[in-house]
């Protein structure tokens, strides 16, 4: 039987840039991936075809750009002051943490730095990237009223990152405050 909105997924997946094969995140023999289907937790390219699928369903899921990170906006790239991150080792190709105008919290790479200034990236670590998720559903359960009602699957938060995180980056965020050097690949902190 296909999974329903409303229902929690569990599922372990490997994700690849579809032309390269590059491995981007793999959980396989790690914790499973929990969502609950309809509730946008995970990139809409991903969601729509793990609705055609069933328990113990094995599938590789091709995932435009566009359904999943977003394209890759060369406006999303931005020169800041080197005392905004005062305090913080710089080092290129670094991921912080840090938050926008609305108080969200938002994912930049560091792409540069000078004496006085900090090139920073708002795309996400995949823009522009087609991606291959090779996906086994593990398990498939009706949600309670209450993780339906808070987003909260069996009292652990929600997963909201990872390279199945939902969102893309595709507003104007501006000045972020680094918090702390995300290490993986696909970490939280989408922008959304």
């Amino acid at each position: 039987m296909a999974i329903k909105n409303n229902e929690v997924v569990s599922m372990e997946y490997i994700v690849t840039d579809s032309s390269t094969n590059e491995e981007f995140d793999n959980n396989v023999g790690k914790t499973p991936l929990e969502f609950i289907m309809g509730k946008g937790m995970i990139i809409t390219g991903l969601e729509s075809k793990i609705l055609e699928l069933s328990k113990d369903d094995k599938s590789d899921i091709l995932v435009q750009c566009e359904d999943a990170y977003g394209e890759y906006r060369d406006d999303l790239i931005q020169v800041l002051p080197k005392e905004q991150f005062a305090g913080v080792e710089l080092r290129e190709g670094m991921s912080l943490y840090g938050t926008n105008d609305e108080n969200q919290t938002v994912q930049v790479l560091v792409k540069g730095f000078t004496d006085d200034e900090v090139t920073i990236d708002y795309n996400h670590q995949l823009a522009g990237r087609t991606l291959m998720f090779s996906v086994t559903i593990l398990d498939v359960r009706a949600a309670t009223e209450e993780e339906i009602a808070s987003g909260i699957i069996g009292g652990e938060h929600a997963h909201e990152g990872g390279c199945c995180g939902g969102g893309h980056c595709d507003t104007d965020e501006k000045e972020p405050e680094p918090v702390v050097e995300n290490t993986g690949c696909c970490g939280g902190g989408h922008c959304s």
